[in-house]
């Protein structure tokens, strides 16, 4: 079954790369080498596609990230 929508975070001058790695471990439970994964596409890229599920689910994890203090939006899938 298709998840058609996915919450996306965005680099910002502001949090460090070891804190994003940890917001990653923290709140999906990524391994430590998935997290960094997704903190050096976040920092290179500029951008990681962190979640994907319902809307419900991404509006969550959205909200989720921004009290991290991380910059973080949710969309339809392409």
């Amino acid at each position: 079954m298709a998840k058609p929508w996915v919450t996306i975070v965005w680099n910002d001058p502001v949090n460090l790369m070891s804190y994003v790695t940890y917001v990653f471990q923290t709140y999906f439970g990524h391994s430590k080498e998935k997290a960094e994964k997704l903190m050096r596409d976040v920092h290179e890229a500029g951008r990681a596609v962190v979640s994907s599920g319902t809307r419900e689910e991404m509006e969550r994890d959205t909200e989720a990230m921004h009290a991290y203090g991380l910059w973080a939006t949710f969309t339809k899938d392409a």
